[in-house]
C-alpha cells in the first residue's frame, strides 16, 4: 500500500460521499454518517491530479445513474484494503444482485463459515467501498434491517431505492 490514497467529496441524494481513489482503483466510498469515517474534511482534494479525473468521472457518473434508478451494476476498477477474511466477505457481498437482500447468516453460509456469522457482520462494518459491495443488502435473518455503519435511514433509502424494502423491515 505504498500508492497514496486521494480522496474526494461527491455531493449525492443522500449528502457527501467521501471517494478515495489509490492506484488507478476505487479503495473507498464512505457515506455520510459513517462510524467511522476514513478521512478528515481536509483531506478532501478538489481538483483531482490526471491520473484520478478519468477514474473519478466514471465513479461519480456511475453513482448518479445508480441514485436516479439508472444502473443496477457498476464497472469500477476496486481495491478494498482488508483482512483476507475481510476481503473474501466483500468478494462475496459483490455478488448479491441488486433488488435482493440476504441475511448475515445466508452470506456466512455462502463463505463457507456458518458459525462466523458476527466475523460477517463485523466484516460489513468495515467494508471500505459501500453501495459499490452493497452492505446495505445484508439484512437480519429475523427480517430487520439489521446494522449499517452510516446509520439505518441510510440503509433503508438504499433498499427503497433499489425495491426492496418489505413492510417487516420497517
Amino acid at each position: 500500500m505504498d500508492q497514496p490514497l486521494h480522496c474526494y467529496a461527491y455531493p449525492s441524494p443522500l449528502g457527501v460521499i467521501t471517494l478515495g481513489i489509490r492506484a488507478g482503483a476505487l479503495a473507498l466510498l464512505d457515506l455520510p454518517g459513517e462510524a467511522r469515517p476514513s478521512v478528515d474534511a481536509e483531506e478532501l482534494r478538489t481538483e483531482p491530479p490526471a491520473e484520478d479525473a478519468e477514474l473519478l468521472g466514471r465513479v461519480g457518473q456511475q453513482l448518479a445513474d445508480y441514485f436516479a434508478g439508472r444502473r443496477q451494476h457498476f464497472d469500477l476498477p476496486l481495491a478494498p484494503v482488508g483482512t483476507p477474511f475481510q476481503r473474501a466477505v466483500w468478494a462475496e457481498l459483490a455478488r448479491v444482485p441488486y433488488g435482493q437482500t440476504l441475511s448475515y447468516l445466508q452470506l456466512a453460509q455462502r463463505l463457507g463459515k456458518p458459525a462466523a456469522v458476527r466475523a460477517v457482520a463485523q466484516a460489513l462494518g468495515r467494508n471500505p467501498i459501500a453501495i459499490i459491495l452493497p452492505c446495505h443488502r445484508i439484512v437480519s435473518s429475523g427480517g430487520g434491517l439489521g446494522g449499517f455503519s452510516a446509520g439505518l435511514e441510510t440503509k433503508r433509502r438504499l433498499l427503497q431505492l433499489e425495491g426492496v424494502l418489505t413492510p417487516e423491515l420497517f
